[in-house]
């Protein structure tokens, strides 16, 4: 496997952070640039982020003294990167522009953004679940004129601790559900030093959050018609989305009801034999097994199963039977690991194999 050269676009946020981790001796990437926002261009790594490292993990020796570089300096990137990771924190209009610039100069990006979700030529991953959404590619490529340039992105962190365990599901026919998520405070890009305010304290609002945490699992259940992804019709999803005081984690309650009442045997073993592509390709951060179901009544719980097959796994528990709904559980995802730059590394893993960055 060749390595590619990568860069970090918005490097000194959360995100970036973790990609910066994420990707030190890689066996496919190796970063050789990093960008971020003018007033940190020219700065060392180090000297950008002055103080605020966000992470539990130390920063990697290979990136301290790396030199900053402008975001918007696509051409400067460009004579350094064959992709890139994107992360920055702009709004939208500004990020779809930055991302498509990039894709235009034919350097591919990998997206931690929203911006671009919504395209019906901008494959949505979540590796394991549609890796034929990369056929779209092709169409975008021709919209944006290019032979080698396109956006692949992840979705929202929120949802990943429920679209993994329904999909493995979709064959019994789920046709309404209702999820609450307690989302961590890192979902925001924050620490608690940085937000004393979430200390002992929810919050029942997320700007934006419930329109995606309905909205993309659509997309991502889609299936690709004429070079494009049309979206699933059902289940018709309604979420609330809550601040809960938690470092990291995404947990989700989730309520389904079914055309074909599926038995707890048969979800059980739905979830615990579904794999995906990146198992059977092996990729670096694919974790070995993609859902583990937790007997204990009081798992899975955000604390201690998060880091289960380093953050990359998705865990549920309490499976049981409702009054009104069908059937009721638990799921939990890291929602910066698999919920961001960990999906977004094992997405761009995908894309290498498959040869999109040759």
């Amino acid at each position: 496997m060749k390595k590619y050269r990568a860069g970090i676009i918005g490097a000194t946020g959360m995100v970036g952070q973790r990609f910066a981790v994420l990707l030190d001796q890689h066996p496919f990437f190796e970063v050789t640039a990093i960008a971020a926002s003018p007033r940190s261009a020219g700065k060392t790594y180090v000297e950008a982020l002055d103080g605020r490292w966000k992470l539990d993990l130390p920063m990697p020796e290979y990136i301290k003294n790396m030199t900053v570089r402008d975001a918007g300096d696509v051409d400067g990137m460009k004579e350094l990167c064959d992709m890139v990771f994107c992360a920055v924190d702009l709004p939208k209009a500004e990020v779809r522009a930055l991302e498509e610039k990039y894709a235009k100069a034919e350097i591919p990006v990998v997206s931690n953004n929203s911006a671009c979700r919504g395209l019906d030529d901008v494959p949505m991953l979540i590796p394991e679940i549609n890796p034929d959404h990369t056929a779209v590619i092709e169409t975008q490529k021709k919209r944006l004129g290019t032979k080698r340039g396109f956006i692949a992105v992840k979705p929202n962190c929120s949802i990943q601790s429920y679209v993994p365990l329904i999909t493995p599901l979709l064959k019994y026919e789920p046709y309404e559900m209702v999820v609450t998520t307690y989302q961590a405070i890192s979902g925001a890009g924050k620490t608690f030093a940085q937000w004393p305010e979430m200390i002992d304290n929810v919050i029942p609002y997320i700007g934006g959050e419930e329109e995606k945490s309905e909205k993309e699992p659509m997309k991502i259940w889609g299936k690709v018609e004429n070079g494009v992804v049309v979206n699933a019709k059902l289940p018709v999803i309604t979420t609330q989305c809550i601040r809960v005081p938690v470092s990291n984690g995404h947990l989700a309650a989730i309520f389904v009801k079914f055309r074909k009442n599926p038995t707890k045997e048969q979800i059980l073993e739905a979830w615990d034999s579904f794999e995906g592509e990146p198992q059977r390709l092996k990729l670096p951060h694919a974790p070995e097994k993609f859902i583990t179901y937790f007997e204990e009544d009081n798992r899975p719980q955000t604390k201690i199963d998060r880091e289960i097959y380093g953050g990359m796994g998705v865990t549920a528990g309490r499976l049981r039977e409702d009054t009104v709904y069908d059937w009721k559980f638990i799921g939990l995802s890291h929602n910066t690991l698999r919920g961001a730059a960990g999906g977004a590394v094992l997405s761009a893993e995908y894309l290498a194999v498959k040869g999109f960055f040759d």
